[in-house]
Parts: C-alpha cells; structure tokens; sequence
C-alpha cells in the first residue's frame, strides 16, 4: 500500500534422498556339509523374536524348539534406546545357541485314525517373569505353554556315613548306644554290630546353571481341524488359537476350557466357501483382533461386541475385476500370515505373490 516492495518468496529446500536398504548377510545355524542331506525333522517350520528382540526361538518338523540369545547387545537396554543408539554400517546381530528342548511328540488319535505329527507350526513368546522365558508353541492339534530358566546344579557332595571309618565291631566312633542299638552323630540307627541301614547323600549347590525347560500346561482337545495360528493378548492373561473354522480364547492359567468367539463353520459343509488362514492380537488393546482367510480378506473384530464375534467391525479387501476371476486367482489371494505393526496402526499381510500393508 505504501510502496514497499514485497518480499519474494523463498524455495522450500529439496528433500534428501532416501538411503536405500542394505540387506547383508549376517549368520547361519545349521550350517550342512558337503554331501551331507537334510533330513526332514531338521527342516524349520516356525521362527519368532521375542519382543525385545534379544531371543529367537524356531521350530521344527521333529518337534523340537531351539532356542538362541543376542550376545551383541547391552542388557537392560529398552528398544527405543537400541534405535536411537549409533552403529557402525559394518555391525550386525550376533547370535548364539542357548537351549533347546522337545516340545511335541508323534501322537495318534484312534476315535478318529489320525495320525498327528510333531511339526511345530506356531512359537509365540509370552511375557518374561523374574528371569524367567515363557513360550506358547503348537502343533496341528496340541497347545503348550513352556518356562525356560536357568536353575543351579545340585551335586552329591557326600553320604552322611562313611564305612571306613567303622571301628572293627562295628560301632562307628562318635556313636551312642541307646538299649539294643546305637544311633550316629548324625541321628541314623545302628543296628547292633552293623552300618547305619539309612544312607543319605548331602546334596550342595554349586555355583553351575543349566537351562531348564518345563511344560507348565498343555490346551488340548479344543480344535477339530489343523491349528494355524496362535497369538497370546496384550493383557498378559489370555491368548486365542485358529483353526481352519474357528477361534478359540483361552486363559493361561485354564487348560481344560476355551471359549469358541469366531466361527465360520456352514450348517451346510458344501456352502463353505472361505476358511481361516491366520489370526493376530492387536499388540496393545486387548479387545481387538484380526483374523484373515482364505479369500484374501481381513476381518477386524471387537471382542466387546458379543459373545461370538459372527460379525466384524472392519473388514479389508481388495475388489476384483468383473470377470478376472477365476481358479488361479483364488488360489493367489489367499492371505496365509497376517501381522500388526507395533503401534497396532498397520497390518502387513502376505499372500502368494505379494506383500500388503493396511491401515
């Protein structure tokens, strides 16, 4: 209005480049020799890091779950600290065995002449609780929930009674006759003339520790078909399993009884026409899941609904083409794991040719 001239506007600076990922290889277990074959229970068949990301567990077609430790990182060190930290390029993960132990074994079901293979098809790492490691791992029909910890050995030192050191009538120096028998610093009877008929070793701690693995509960008889998925809640209480046309709720601490909340199963076999391929918790509200299939669709469910969660809350799908359909393109879509980003923001699914993220 006055004259001034106006101030011309300032470029916005280009944004930097993006960097692109650096995939390098890292380390192997397992590593086969030169004509040596691979046998079929040494195959893995499930793989999963625990939260924090210091421990891997993977399983098996033989039933076993083995068990590796970071040794590269600080302890006590939270995630956000460890993405913070600066790193050199060249520096990578390193991890070492630590245990490992069988969790299933071969089992036949004669009501119904079907056999059940070992195979570990699922691992899923619960909270840890005083130093303590807790595992979920399944097969096809069978849950079980693991504690793994380090225990102190106990060694037998010595027995309370030493024979050489027996007079030779037989009454060992330092005991007392009490009628017709005798009994030994220790409280142990003599018989007259005789050793102590009562021997006992004295059993000491040493300062050496072994891993030790238990089976605190096994969730059985609950599933009519293979087992898929398992996923343990962010309430630290509960966790769900799915098959083929169902989803189970269970309790940690109850292993003789499951809640059925999903279940696409037809009056009407021959109507079916998805089945369930995998089922996630929603990593911080433990009222949301999300369960996919085999049409290659997403379903998000609230458990606060009902009940039975016969319907969703959200669903995500991808249309198709009018007339692209057909066999092939079926068998394409369908999603076969599915996974929340840690905020619960995100879904990434995978299905046969593709990776996909919703939100």
């Amino acid at each position: 209005m006055n004259g001034a001239a106006a101030p011309e506007p300032t470029e916005a600076p280009a944004p930097s480049p993006q960097v692109p990922l650096d995939w390098r290889f890292s380390q192997v277990f397992g590593e086969r020799g030169a004509g040596e074959d691979v046998q079929d229970v040494d195959i893995i068949s499930a793989i999963e890091f625990n939260k924090s990301g210091h421990h891997l567990a993977t399983g098996d077609r033989g039933g076993r779950v083995v068990l590796f430790e970071r040794t590269d990182a600080k302890d006590h060190v939270s995630r956000k600290d460890a993405e913070k930290a600066d790193y050199s390029i060249s520096r990578h993960p390193e991890f070492r065995y630590k245990t490992e132990f069988q969790s299933h074994e071969p089992e036949f079901d004669y009501l119904k002449s079907l056999e059940i293979e070992e195979k570990i098809n699922k691992i899923k790492w619960c909270q840890e609780t005083n130093g303590a490691s807790f595992l979920l791992s399944t097969n096809d029909k069978t849950i079980k929930f693991w504690k793994v910890q380090e225990k102190k050995v106990k060694k037998i030192c010595e027995m309370n009674m030493n024979p050489s050191n027996a007079p030779a009538n037989g009454s060992p120096a330092g005991s007392t006759m009490c009628g017709s028998s005798a009994r030994t610093p220790n409280g142990g009877i003599l018989k007259p003339g005789g050793l102590p008929l009562l021997r006992l070793p004295v059993v000491v701690t040493s300062q050496e520790t072994s891993l030790a693995a238990n089976c605190r509960r096994v969730y059985a008889h609950a599933h009519d078909y293979h087992i898929n998925s398992i996923s343990n809640n962010s309430d630290g209480e509960t966790f769900i399993s799915a098959d083929d046309l169902r989803i189970n709720l269970w309790n940690l601490e109850i292993s003789n009884q499951s809640f059925n909340i999903v279940d696409v199963k037809p009056t009407n076999m021959e109507d079916l026409t998805e089945v369930i391929t995998s089922a996630e918790f929603h990593p911080s509200h433990c009222n949301t899941l999300a369960y996919s299939s085999s049409k290659g669709s997403i379903r998000l469910v609230d458990l606060r609904q009902s009940a039975l969660c016969d319907t969703h809350s959200k669903l995500f799908e991808q249309h198709e083409a009018p007339g692209s359909r057909s066999f092939f393109t079926e068998i394409i879509a369908s999603i076969s794991d599915i996974k929340f980003s840690m905020d619960g923001r995100h879904i990434l699914s995978r299905d046969y040719m593709t990776l996909k993220v919703s939100f």
